[in-house]
């Protein structure tokens, strides 16, 4: 009774989809690699922060200039 562990329907039907479709492990690395596994270039990354303007202290204000 207590060793039984859940599992969602999600859970299973993505388990079963990848084990009809194991070419899907390698579209998964792609689309990782697109959008998460990027070098970041420490200096160019402190000049972006260095460039940056502040923010004024209330935008929706039409009476306060800089």
């Amino acid at each position: 009774m207590f060793g039984t562990l859940y599992e969602s329907d999600h859970t299973k039907w993505m388990r079963e989809m990848m084990a009809k479709n194991p070419e899907w492990s390698e579209d998964q690395k792609l689309g990782r690699a697109i959008w998460w596994d990027k070098k970041v270039d420490l200096d160019e990354q402190g000049r972006y922060q260095q460039a940056k303007e502040p923010n004024k202290s209330y935008p929706y204000d039409v009476n306060f200039d800089f």
